[in-house]
């Protein structure tokens, strides 16, 4: 059975398509995470690859889930949670040969405009020392706080001058 696709519809980036996840979907996703994980966690010494397929397939929800198609190829993905008062960006991954390219910001792109049109802010949590950190800023997302381990942002519209119909890239 065919898949139902969702088109990304932006237009410098119609390569990309953003399709629903389904419960099968889980093992190749947390792949996926761990891939693209492994450098930032291998700088801090704490990469452990068992531990990270299991702590996210612990918290999988497909409703939240949208995979990242290129050229008909699952190349990453990306987890919105609705909260009353937020939507939480909880992963964003893109196999690595698949980063730096605009892909990630063309998917928080739509990210944001959902978040427009809820009328919500958007937050996430990222690393520290991972280079998501320079992505989410240069998205225009801001540092609210830190902890051992992990920075705190958040993205709220009109917040400033980048938020003139998103990121690009």
């Amino acid at each position: 059975m065919e898949r139902a696709r969702a088109v990304l519809l932006i237009p410098d980036r119609t390569d990309i398509l953003l399709a629903p996840a389904k419960a099968e979907d889980g093992p190749r996703l947390a792949e996926i995470r761990v891939d693209a994980m492994r450098p930032s966690l291998e700088a801090l010494d704490r990469f452990d690859p068992v531990r990270a397929r299991e702590r996210f397939l612990g918290s999988f929800a497909p409703p939240d889930t949208r995979l990242i198609e290129v050229d008909g190829d699952l190349v990453g993905f990306v987890v919105v949670r609705r909260r009353e008062d937020h939507l939480y960006l909880d992963h964003l991954y893109l196999r690595p040969n698949m980063q730096g390219v605009g892909r990630g910001k063309a998917v928080v792109k739509v990210v944001l405009q959902e978040a427009r049109d809820a009328g919500l802010p958007v937050r996430l949590m990222a690393l520290r020392g991972s280079r998501a950190n320079a992505f989410y800023e240069s998205c225009g997302f801001r540092l609210t706080g830190s902890d051992s381990w992990d920075n705190h942002y958040e993205w709220r519209t009109g917040a400033d001058p980048s938020d003139q119909g998103g990121a690009t890239g």
